[in-house]
């Protein structure tokens, strides 16, 4: 039942900036944590940016710091990323995910989206 349909993704040049989007349904995303990972090709799954269940906490890793900002909107059930100052190295596909408990650990979260693919340019 639930389901997260990411969006947003798309090409975009070095410095630019690009907001994807989560939507959830079959949960509301005050009721978990929501996160969003992403995996470049040959690496593995890092953990980008989390927001807790009551919106007050977020935790960006620190190759993102001052770039990137994770939000929520619970009217429209959607969490939203943020990205600015965008870098050749932030190419990846970009996961959404829900879970009971903030981690950095992709284990931690049991729901996951599609992915979304962005590529930045140099």
């Amino acid at each position: 039942q639930v389901q997260l349909v990411e969006s947003g993704g798309g090409l975009v040049q070095a410095g630019g900036s690009l907001r994807l989007s989560c939507a959830a349904s079959g949960h509301t995303v005050s009721s978990y944590t929501m996160g969003w990972f992403r995996q470049a090709p040959g690496k593995e799954r890092e953990f980008v940016a989390a927001i807790s269940w009551n919106g007050r906490i977020t935790y960006d890793a620190d190759s993102v710091k001052g770039r990137f900002i994770i939000s929520r909107d619970v009217a429209k059930n959607t969490v939203y990323l943020q990205m600015n100052s965008l870098k050749p190295e932030d190419t990846a596909v970009y996961y959404c995910a829900a879970g009971s408990r903030g981690s950095i650990y992709s284990t931690a979260y049991p729901y996951w989206g599609q992915g979304t693919q962005v590529t930045v340019s140099s």
